[in-house]
């Protein structure tokens, strides 16, 4: 479907106004009436932009939250060349993950929409291996400067860092606190650091 500007503008504020109710709500929970009445559109409006219903909103709405996972991570996911790099973007995700609380992306997007279609977990999956791909460049490329240990395999160890985030982030889920991503973060950099 070719949209106009107006109309990608408006099918853009419908994604994001579904993105905050599944956040807030969860994806069951969450009706269309809901993202109707959040994002002031009519009936004929979102089924106009998104003619298979919920479902096709919904993967949409996984891009839109996966899209953001990285993008909050930014700049410096995308240049870890140093340990000042390193160090901010663990600053940066502690400092999104503080400030947005219990409404997170990460979750929405992994844990309830990567359940749901197919369409979703292939979502999910992309996500992870953007995320992984930026990390492990960021791994060369400190090993190219000798300031990693070369032995490390650098899809491993970015792998075990999501992991371990993730880990860190469902008990912030769970009890509020930051405690654990944290820690996690913290010993990836050792880890990292040898």
């Amino acid at each position: 479907m070719t949209l106009t500007a107006k109309g990608a503008a408006t099918r853009r504020r419908i994604v994001a106004g579904a993105a905050a109710e599944v956040r807030e709500r969860g994806v069951i929970a969450t009706t269309l009436d809901d993202i109707r009445a959040r994002t002031g559109t009519s009936k004929s409006q979102l089924f106009h932009y998104f003619p298979d219903g919920k479902d096709q909103l919904l993967l949409e709405v996984a891009r839109f939250e996966a899209d953001r996972v990285i993008d909050d991570q930014q700049p410096y996911l995308g240049n870890l060349t140093s340990w000042a790099a390193w160090e901010a973007w663990r600053d940066t995700v502690l400092s999104r993950y503080r400030a947005q609380g219990r409404h997170c992306p990460l979750s929405v997007v992994t844990s309830q929409l990567g359940r749901t279609t197919p369409g979703a977990q292939a979502v999910v999956s992309e996500l992870v291996r953007r995320w992984q791909a930026e990390l492990s460049t960021g791994i060369r490329a400190m090993q190219s400067t000798g300031d990693v240990r070369p032995e490390l395999d650098p899809e491993a160890t970015a792998a075990a860092v999501i992991a371990g985030l993730q880990g860190g982030v469902l008990i912030m889920l769970s009890t509020g606190e930051l405690t654990h991503l944290a820690a996690t973060l913290d010993l990836a950099l050792a880890y990292l650091r040898g």
